[in-house]
Parts: C-alpha cells; sequence; structure tokens
C-alpha cells in the first residue's frame, strides 16, 4: 500500500471538510479519548491513562484557541472548555473514575448539541439553494 496516496487522501478529504464537519470530527475524536481514558483507568493502565487524557486536553485548547469570539455564545464555551481541562486534571491527579465519566458524559452532549446544529445548518442551506 502507497503511504504516500493514502495521505494525500486525507489531506484532500480534510480540506473538502465544511467547519461543521471538521468540528465534530474534533469533538468524535476527544470523545474518543475520554472512553480510552476511562478503560484504561478501569485496567489500571495508568500510563496510556495518562496520554488519554493528554491528548483531551490538547484537543479542548485547541477547541478554545479557534473560538470565534465575536460571538457571544464563545465567551460561554471558552468557560466550558476551562471547567472541563480542570476538572481532567482533577480527574488526573485523583484517578477519579466517577468524575471522569462525569466529564466525558458532557462532553458527549455537547457534541451532540454541535452535530444537531450542524444538520439544522446543512438543511437549512439546502432548503436555500431549492428555493
Amino acid at each position: 500500500m502507497d503511504i504516500r496516496g493514502y495521505q494525500r487522501y486525507r489531506e484532500d478529504s480534510l480540506d473538502t471538510m465544511t467547519q461543521g464537519e471538521l468540528l465534530l470530527l474534533l469533538y468524535d475524536e476527544l470523545v474518543k479519548r475520554l472512553k480510552l481514558a476511562e478503560m484504561e483507568l478501569e485496567r489500571q493502565q495508568y500510563d496510556t491513562f495518562e496520554q488519554a487524557l493528554h491528548r483531551s486536553v490538547a484537543i479542548i485548547h485547541y477547541l478554545s484557541d479557534t473560538l470565534d469570539h465575536s460571538y457571544p455564545i464563545s465567551q460561554k464555551l471558552d468557560r466550558l472548555y476551562e471547567f472541563f481541562c480542570y476538572e481532567l486534571c482533577r480527574v488526573e491527579a485523583g484517578r477519579n473514575q466517577i468524575e471522569l465519566e462525569r466529564v466525558t458524559h458532557m462532553v458527549d452532549e455537547l457534541r451532540d448539541s454541535f452535530r444537531q446544529a450542524d444538520k439544522n445548518t446543512t438543511s437549512d442551506k439546502q432548503m436555500e439553494a431549492q428555493l
């Protein structure tokens, strides 16, 4: 298999994604990493647990850094991202499974909200195009 061809395919697919699709891709990866952290904590695999948490925090920082602060919702999202990072630091320090599950659930709900908003926006654009 030609690895360069695969890398080119990935780059092309990322270039053609909408902002909503890219955002959902980030949230999917964030939820995946948080669930991995949950599994690794249960298995007492603390190195991979911490790696998954660190990657999760890096994704949250990226989401925060890319907020468009011209919208009022951005300030609220920024505070929410800050809360997630704070809680994940606490989770790492105390290896708290219950708190990790709570944060994962909140991130999962936020992802679902963005997914629904993206669907609504996409369907609105399709309706406008038909008119």
